[in-house]
């Protein structure tokens, strides 16, 4: 009695399971199109999302490295003209416009309220499949991917790695919830049975609202290099942060240089967020932080200190 039980527990487990990867599947795969692209170094081929109502697509920036325009084609069998409004190699993501408007658009999430062995389902359209979906479970979080832009090197903070496995193609397709709200897309397979994913946060919104609206993504300078250290337990249990970022270099004439920031400062927050390592800095270097008034608050020899830095475009 208690194996059949069991038996019908498991059974309905799994329908459950199936009704929702069946129920994301059909909720967006109809917006995952195949991409087809062709540059100096030959044709290509990768997945994008649609995220707009006026043809608006999300891809990877390495899909269509090189590609001014492609076509892209849908599950229900539309094709479309797409050109590239822009990539960021930085971020590994690329905004499409299509020709003519295109099927209806998929609800964006938000990465950042994903936790380790949630749900999620890989869907691609990966030329020649007719559409892919695999699913599983998030396996981390927290990750970075390098990436590199020219001599510019930074690292894609927050990535999702997943073991929904991803076919060759499905780079550029979506990362959903069990909700069928994309939140990330996939970038890289990171080992057998392992892949990656650029999260969709408000970060992700920053840059696919640049690339939209400017062609690039513009970001800001500090001028300032740290590495990350552990707090006193006195300041640990008065902020309840355990880390922050010591200054190990700070460039002459650079915002942070003007700004009064020194060596052996340690910084725990800017912008009124905390700062526990590089990429809590980097996070808040985009184009709304250019020119504007950012305070930083340093701990040197045992004391609070604020400043207030200007940065400055980078590459400007």
């Amino acid at each position: 009695m208690d194996i059949e039980h069991t038996g019908r527990a498991e059974d309905a487990a799994l329908d459950a399971y199936s009704r929702v990867v069946t129920g994301v599947a059909a909720r967006v795969l109809p917006s995952v199109a195949a991409l087809s692209v062709r540059t100096a170094r030959g044709a290509g081929a990768g997945s994008a999302v649609v995220i707009g109502p006026d043809g608006l697509l999300l891809t990877s920036a390495h899909v269509v490295q090189g590609a001014r325009d492609g076509s892209a084609a849908f599950g229900d069998g539309t094709e479309t003209g797409f050109r590239v409004v822009g990539a960021d190699p930085l971020s590994d993501l690329a905004v499409l416009r299509a020709e003519r408007a295109t099927v209806e658009p998929v609800e964006l999430g938000d990465a950042d309220r994903l936790r380790i062995g949630q749900l999620v389902v890989a869907v691609g359209n990966p030329m020649g499949l007719a559409g892919s979906v695999t699913a599983g479970v998030v396996s981390g979080l927290g990750r970075s991917l390098p990436a590199r832009d020219g001599r510019v090197t930074r690292l894609i903070e927050d990535v999702i790695q997943t073991d929904a496995a991803l076919n060759p193609g499905n780079s550029g397709g979506a990362l959903a919830d069990s909700a069928g709200r994309v939140v990330g897309v996939n970038t890289a397979v990171a080992g057998y049975g392992l892949g990656l994913a650029v999260p969709v946060n408000a970060t992700t919104r920053q840059i696919i609202a640049d690339l939209t609206a400017d062609g690039r993504v513009r970001r800001a300078w500090l001028g300032v290099a740290g590495v990350p250290v552990p707090l006193p337990p006195e300041i640990t249990a008065r902020t309840g942060q355990r880390r922050g970022l010591r200054v190990v270099e700070v460039v002459p004439g650079s915002p942070a240089g003007t700004a009064g920031l020194y060596l052996d400062d340690v910084i725990v927050a800017a912008g009124g967020r905390p700062v526990q390592d590089g990429q809590g800095l980097q996070r808040l270097m985009l184009g709304p932080s250019i020119g504007a008034r950012l305070p930083v608050t340093v701990l040197r020899r045992g004391a609070f200190v604020d400043v207030i830095a200007v940065p400055t475009e980078l590459g400007r």
